[in-house]
Order: C-alpha cells, then sequence, then structure tokens
C-alpha cells in the first residue's frame, strides 16, 4: 500500500505541477478566456488513463493461464522502463520544465482551438498512462499472493489525493516544498520498486514458459518469512519480495537496480552542480 500511495503521490504531483504551470501561466498574462481548453484536455487524460487502466484491468481474463502470465510479464517489463525513463527525464528537465510548457502553451495559443487542449492531453496523460501501467503491475503482484485488490488500489487514490491538494496549496502559495528533493528521493525509492516489479515481470514469464529456471530458487526463506505475516505483506507490497525467489529473478534485480540507481545518483549530482562562470579567467 505505502509503494502505491508513493507512486501515486510522485505522479499526482507531477501531474499536478504541470496543470498548475499552465493555469498560473494564462491568468498571469490575461489570457483567463483559455482555460476552459486547459480543462477539457486535463479532463480528457484523466478519462483515458482510466480508460486505460480498465483495460488493463478485464483485458486478459478469459485467456488462458500462460497468456495472462506471459501478458501480464510483458507488461511489467514495460512500465518498468516507462517509469524508469520518467525518472531520468524528470531528474533532466525538472528545472526547465515550467519554461517548456510556457513555450508549448504560447505555440497552440496562437494556433487552432485544439492546441491547447492537445498541451494539456500530452502533459496529463502522459503521466496518466505510466501511473495505470506501473499501478496495474504492482498491484497484480501483491493481489496474487494477498488475494487483495482494494488495498493497493487505496494506497494509489489517497496518493493521488494528497498530490492534487499539495499541487493546489503549491498553487495557491500557500505551502513551499523542495521539489528537487522531493524528486531525487522518491525517484530512488521507485527504482527499488521498479526492480521488484521486473522482477515479478520475469517471474511470470517463467511461469508462462517463456523464460527457464521457474525451479531454480536463488533462495527459500518460506519458512523464516510467512507469506501471511503482516511484514511479508509489507515487503511484498513495497518491494515485491517474493519468500521464494528464483536465480533469473534476483540477477535481474541485480542488473537493474544497481546501475540505474549509480546512474540516477550521477544524473541527480550533475543536475545540482553549478557550471563554471564563463566569464572568470581560468588559471593555469
Amino acid at each position: 500500500m505505502l509503494a502505491n500511495y508513493l507512486i501515486g503521490l510522485r505522479e499526482g504531483l507531477e501531474a499536478a505541477l504541470v496543470v498548475g504551470i499552465l493555469v498560473a501561466y494564462l491568468v498571469k498574462t490575461d489570457r483567463r478566456e483559455l482555460l476552459p481548453r486547459v480543462w477539457l484536455g486535463v479532463g480528457l487524460a484523466v478519462a483515458v488513463s482510466l480508460g486505460f487502466g480498465f483495460a488493463l484491468y478485464f483485458g486478459p481474463r478469459g485467456l488462458t493461464f500462460e497468456a495472462q502470465e506471459a501478458i501480464g510479464g510483458l507488461l511489467s517489463i514495460v512500465a518498468v522502463g516507462l517509469v524508469t525513463w520518467m525518472i531520468f527525464w524528470m531528474a533532466r528537465t525538472a528545472r526547465s520544465l515550467s519554461g517548456e510548457l510556457r513555450g508549448q502553451l504560447d505555440a497552440a495559443a496562437e494556433g487552432s482551438w485544439w492546441g491547447i487542449v492537445l498541451v494539456a492531453i500530452l502533459a496529463v496523460g502522459r503521466e496518466g498512462l505510466e501511473t495505470a501501467l506501473f499501478l496495474w503491475s504492482a498491484t497484480e503482484a501483491v493481489s496474487r499472493d494477498t488475494n487483495s485488490t482494494w488495498e493497493p488500489l487505496l494506497g494509489a487514490a489517497l496518493g493521488i489525493a494528497t498530490a492534487i491538494c499539495l499541487g493546489y496549496l503549491l498553487y495557491r502559495g500557500a505551502i513551499s516544498i523542495n521539489l528537487s528533493k522531493f524528486f531525487t528521493w522518491t525517484g530512488a525509492f521507485l527504482i527499488l520498486v521498479a526492480g521488484g516489479v521486473l522482477s515479478y515481470g520475469v517471474h511470470d514469464l517463467q511461469e508462462a514458459g517463456i523464460l527457464p529456471g521457474l525451479h531454480n530458487l536463488a533462495w527459500d526463506v518460506s519458512d523464516t518469512i510467512d507469506p501471511s505475516t503482516w511484514y511479508a505483506t509489507l515487503l511484498k507490497g513495497i518491494f515485491n519480495f517474493s519468500p521464494q525467489t528464483t536465480v533469473l529473478e534476483a540477477v535481474v534485480w541485480v542488473l537493474y537496480v544497481v546501475p540505474v540507481m549509480v546512474l540516477f545518483i550521477r544524473a541527480v549530482r550533475r543536475q545540482h552542480t553549478p557550471e563554471p562562470d564563463a566569464t572568470q579567467p581560468v588559471n593555469t
């Protein structure tokens, strides 16, 4: 539940910041008549994201077990790829996000009526589709072991609700958040969560018979960590930890988390390193 809450919080806050930038810019430039187009785009993006989520949830039903596992495994890998791209994209463009959106909005305002609607759809819809896919992958992994789907969904809903409240308070100037630190810490946490989703996606592909090694276990601590206990559920819900983990799952987790975390830390450090002043002479 906590992992899904943080996923909903981070993705929701990104979308809320985008909407806040668009709305604030139109208000400050005295173009309030264009606001309905922004809200129309936001509404369409939310509707498409919800429809995508329902399609993911109900689409694979009725298929064979192997087909469901194959689809689930492949979509989990796609979800990890999208979230990884999103983490690095935010780390790279957080500083220039406001300027980019304003430029797109100015260009759209001079074009057709649907221009601003399309800007809002693309800006918010990207976050919505990523959230739907990643939450579906994380929820599927937890629900199969705990037979519960409402807890992960509730966590995500609470996270999105919190993000909307924070976005509104930021827009009104009621609170101040160090967004750089927020996205850094949540980005690092999501890398660990994504590693668990990727590992479980590999497990799905093993059960579908696409990948080998289903019965070749790296460890089996089910006698020590009872899957029905609260702490086992917590580990499963946050990191997709399984008491019975195959060698391939463990190898894939390490090969993903270690290099991605190192690259992410380097990217964050580069963004926080001030550029040298070109006007200052260089000592030789």
